[in-house]
This record gives structure tokens, sequence and C-alpha cells, in this order.
């Protein structure tokens, strides 16, 4: 069973001809892009608006006409992957880099809905480590200042090098262990200058697609 493409596919189901639509990043919203190709390429008409230069490239391949907000208002709705799903559908996302302005998107969505395996369900967040985007000038005054709200931040590389964002910043990795109020220390984070954003989504799911005893399963805030 490819849970992905199934919970992927599925959120295609609120698509409507004419909407607006924030296109998230990650290996389960692509089969929900791949879908909406198909449907563009019957007939359907959509502007996407893509959270990361990697969801822009495969969207254009996909014929998906993009958009952005020097054009649109608002968007109508916004699918997305998640690292972490918990009981009150509160996420955990940044896994692909693409926080910031994923989060940019679910904000100005009337519906945003995140698609997600069953692997990604928790009861409590903090089991993946919790990205946070920083500025790269003083980052390590940064990191110092997030350690001291008891994490273990790492800083993401790739080959060695630090990752930089399609922002043009780098990302922290965060081992919170267990995260009792995400509401709460999403604001602490926010409010540390040379935080950009952090990957806590917190009260933005409207609805939650995934998998429960090998069914596709949805929860709706």
């Amino acid at each position: 069973m490819n849970e992905k493409r199934l919970v992927g596919e599925k959120a295609v189901e609120y698509v409507k001809n004419g909407m607006v639509v924030g296109l998230g990043t990650g290996s389960t919203v692509y089969y929900t892009i791949k879908k909406l190709g198909e449907l563009v390429r019957a007939g359907m008409n959509i502007k996407g608006i893509p959270t990361s230069e990697q969801t822009a490239a495969l969207a254009r391949e996909e014929g998906i006409t993009l958009t952005d907000f020097n054009e649109v208002e608002s968007i109508d709705i916004a699918i997305d992957g998640a690292d972490e799903v918990d009981a009150d559908l509160n996420l955990i996302k940044g896994g692909g880099g693409a926080l910031l302005r994923e989060k940019i998107i679910a904000n100005a969505a009337s519906t945003f809905i995140v698609v997600a395996d069953s692997s990604k369900n928790s009861v409590k967040l903090g089991t993946f480590p919790l990205p946070v985007e920083i500025v790269q000038f003083g980052f390590q005054m940064t990191t110092r200042k997030i350690i001291g709200l008891g994490c273990k931040p790492k800083l993401r590389l790739k080959d060695g090098t630090p990752v930089i964002t399609d922002n043009g910043n780098y990302i922290l990795d965060c081992e919170f262990k267990s995260i009792e109020s995400p509401a709460v220390l999403e604001q602490k984070l926010n409010m540390i200058p040379g935080v950009v954003e952090n990957g806590l989504f917190v009260n933005l799911a409207a609805r939650v697609i995934s998998i429960n005893d090998g069914m596709v399963s949805e929860r709706i805030r």
C-alpha cells in the first residue's frame, strides 16, 4: 500500500474548478500535484501558488498555471504534508526546508488540508526534530538563545556545508523530545532575534487526511 499516494490523491477531491490552490512541498503532496496535473490536462482551471522552487518546477511540468500574491489576495485551499501531527491537529513541518513559505501560504488559505501517512501521527509533538529557520548573520548567538528553551539544535548540513533555504537562511533542527504547549513554544521561538520562522503549525490545519487501520481517514478541526 502506498499510503502517501492514497492520502495525497484523496485531498484533490476538495479542489474545485476556478480555485487558487496553495501547493505544498514534500513526498506526499507530490502525489497531490501529479493528480492535479491530470485534472488540469482534462480541463480543470486552477491556479497554484507553490511553497518552494522544487514544487514550482513540478507544477510547471504538470501544466499547472502558477500565480503569486501580486495577482491574488487569498488562497481558496492549500494542501501540504507534515512531518508530525498530534492529537489536536497541530503540526511539525519543515523537514523539506520550506517551512516559511509553507506557513505564509497556510495562513493565507481559507482551508488548509494536511496529507500525512500513518507514520506521522503522534499523541504529542516532539518525536520529529523541530525545524527553525534563522538568518545567517549571528546564527551562533541565535542558536544559543534557542538552546535556552530546552532543546538540542543542530545546524542542517548537506555534504558538510549549511543548507540554504529558498529565502537565503539556515535551518536548525531542534530536538525537544516532547512539546507540551506548541502555541507557547511557537511564540517564544519567534521572539528570538534572528529567528525567521519555526515549523510549529498551531491551529492551522482544518482537515488531516491520513491512514488508520489500513484505510484512508479524515480528522476535522
